[in-house]
């Protein structure tokens, strides 16, 4: 149900057309909330048939031409009572923590070069959000959306400093156990 969710609120943020949509995913929403190009335009089309959205008008009519879509006052509605209803958080469903818990009964071999390429790709991660942090996030701009999204930033930040640490110290625990 997020990702008609996730494109209201990028149109709100501003009209787009589909490709369009497909990149500012791929910059921005996509860090959290991903979703293939195709899933996105049969969003569009759905949202379109349930009154959500439409197609701005084409300056010049063409076959082909790319629709931009903006978001009509249904979609605003919807995505305001979708923000503001209540929901659970997530069990944490995470493969690399599965397949450490079964090398505590097979053994651990090869597992240590596969946590250090997870930790290598937090790492780049984390440095990926927080040059985002800084060029996007300078302490003057503090206006209430800008604010909210940093927020959403600040929680990437976390989980990638999160992930760089237990990893780290995973490796430290595997390494201190006997061959």
């Amino acid at each position: 149900m997020s990702l008609p969710h996730a494109i209201l609120t990028a149109l709100l943020e501003k009209p787009s057309s589909g490709l369009e949509l497909t990149r500012r995913f791929d910059r921005s929403i996509g860090y959290f909330w991903s979703a293939t190009h195709q899933q996105i335009y049969r969003e569009l089309g759905r949202l379109e048939t349930e009154g959500l959205i439409r197609a701005l008008p084409s300056a010049q009519p063409a076959r082909g031409q790319k629709k931009s879509y903006e978001v009509l006052p249904a979609g605003r509605a919807e995505l305001a009572r979708w923000t503001a209803a209540p929901q659970d958080p997530k069990p944490l469903r995470d493969a690399l923590l599965l397949r450490l818990r079964a090398s505590a009964v097979v053994g651990t071999d090869g597992l240590e070069a596969d946590l250090r390429r997870h930790l290598e790709l937090h790492r780049g991660q984390l440095a990926e959000y927080e040059e985002i942090e800084r060029r996007d996030f300078p302490p003057e701009k503090d206006s209430a959306q800008d604010r909210v999204r940093h927020l959403v930033l600040r929680a990437g930040i976390d989980l990638e400093t999160f992930w760089t640490r237990w990893l780290a110290q995973a490796l430290a625990e595997l390494e201190g156990l006997p061959r």
